[in-house]
């Protein structure tokens, strides 16, 4: 069963290595980040502003807040470049962990409904299968991220949850 605990382990989690990757970052040229890789939001930096996009996304969602200001075709463009996008990470996933603390696990049941950018029709889900996915595709890009980091030379991030340090994500 998803509870807050899940939720609040998952936020901390996400900043973590959100965090670790903005290092990684540091280590590379603008070019580098922009570099076409081959995967589905093209760079480093494009697959990241996707994760950005989406999170901005469900979290409007889940707290009735604002919308990105751009559609799924736009999200690897979310922000202007690398710094743009370490600021703009940096308060999303502290309002992502805000939300997370202060989450009741009544708010986890019933159901959540959406106009889906990748559909393009209205979805109707578990409002608690909804926050697994939002931390489950987070996941899922930074693992693309995480070999795109490798390619380009840079020594990737510690992703293993089981390792996550105590304290660790709290921006």
């Amino acid at each position: 069963m998803v509870d807050t605990g899940y939720c609040v382990e998952m936020a901390r989690y996400n900043a973590w290595q959100n965090r670790q990757i903005k290092a990684a970052l540091k280590t590379l040229t603008e070019a580098d980040l922009t570099c076409d890789r081959g995967a589905v939001f093209g760079s480093i930096l494009g697959t990241l502003n996707h994760v950005l996009w989406a999170d901005t996304a469900w979290m409007a969602r889940f707290t009735g807040g604002a919308p990105p200001r751009v559609g799924l075709e736009e999200s690897p463009d979310f922000t202007d470049g690398p710094g743009a996008w370490e600021i703009a990470r940096f308060r999303r996933d502290a309002a992502i962990l805000h939300w997370a603390e202060r989450l009741r696990n009544v708010e986890l049941g019933g159901t959540l409904s959406w106009t889906s950018a990748a559909t393009g029709r209205t979805e109707t889900k578990s409002r608690a299968l909804c926050v697994v996915h939002m931390f489950n595709h987070q996941t899922h890009h930074r693992g693309q991220v995480h070999a795109m980091l490798s390619q380009a030379g840079a020594v990737p991030p510690v992703s293993d949850l089981a390792f996550m340090p105590e304290g660790a994500g709290i921006p």
